[in-house]
């Protein structure tokens, strides 16, 4: 653990007494908030103006007041790093709940926002990159604004929990017979030597590194098709992917009991990981 966290404006030592939440805190109470998780190389934020984008978008989309510009969160982000004297792989967690009100489900429309930010590391997760994951299929319980990165995560908690407990790395979560995503990251399909993705809209985050890959494939002349995937496809996949932030690009290699390309890692996930290690440091800053 780091010794300095962001608490609202300042950079504080990291210790219980400087960071009380009240517990009229809405994010306390009812989840109302939402958060980001950047990843960090050597110490440099990657692709922060994408996480910033994001962070804006939910906060607009909850009519959250932001409690900070662009330009101001980054600066303390950067401070935060440089506080901590961090120079490695790690990740920043920043959060903003909607503020402190006594407990009603209707929000006071001028309530001042609250944030905070940690750092921590995260060592580069080499065994799943090796080895890859196996996923197991799951009724989507979440509710209808996937799109809104939010504290509520009540449906991935319950669905991961399930998920690891049964042996499995991450739920692949299904609605109405349609593949979305997976419990804390994005799912992807090869099939004929296309790559097959949800499109962005409610029933999926628009991951950052979603948004990443999906360059990338272009860039390697990888053709992609976003549209939606129905379950009984997965059967016949060459290869399924997931990405998130933290894990970059993951091979899956078992969906429920069944193998994908009989539990290898294929070619075009391969080139994919490659190519994404490869692009990191153009956007560090």
């Amino acid at each position: 653990m780091t010794d300095y966290m962001l608490w609202k404006n300042e950079i504080v030592e990291r210790k219980p007494e400087n960071a009380m939440v009240s517990f009229e805190d809405r994010g306390y109470q009812f989840g109302d908030g939402v958060y980001e998780v950047i990843r960090i190389y050597d110490g440099k934020l990657h692709v922060l103006d994408w996480h910033l984008d994001r962070l804006f978008y939910s906060m607009e989309q909850l009519a959250i007041r932001a409690p900070f510009s662009r330009s101001e969160i980054k600066q303390l982000l950067k401070q935060l790093i440089e506080k901590n004297k961090f120079t490695i792989d790690g990740k920043i967690y920043l959060q903003v709940t909607r503020g402190i009100q006594p407990r009603d489900h209707v929000y006071m429309e001028d309530l001042d926002a609250l944030f905070y930010a940690t750092v921590d590391r995260f060592d580069q997760p080499v065994e799943m990159w090796d080895k890859g994951v196996k996923v197991m299929l799951q009724e989507d319980i979440r509710w209808l604004r996937c799109d809104i990165k939010s504290l509520n995560l009540l449906g991935n908690v319950i669905a991961r929990t399930k998920a690891q407990r049964s042996g499995y790395h991450e739920p692949l979560f299904h609605r109405e017979g349609i593949v979305r995503e997976c419990g804390a990251s994005n799912f992807y399909m090869i099939k004929d030597g296309v790559i097959h993705t949800h499109p962005t809209n409610h029933y999926i985050l628009g991951g950052i590194t979603r948004k990443k890959v999906l360059l990338f494939a272009k860039e390697l002349e990888i053709p992609v098709k976003e549209r939606e995937i129905k379950v009984e496809e997965l059967q016949d996949a060459d290869e399924c992917f997931l990405t998130a932030t933290p894990l970059e690009v993951v091979p899956i290699i078992q969906i429920d009991k069944n193998p994908v390309n009989n539990n290898e890692i294929g070619d075009i996930t391969k080139r994919l990981q490659q190519y994404y290690r490869k692009r990191i440091y153009d956007y560090l800053e």
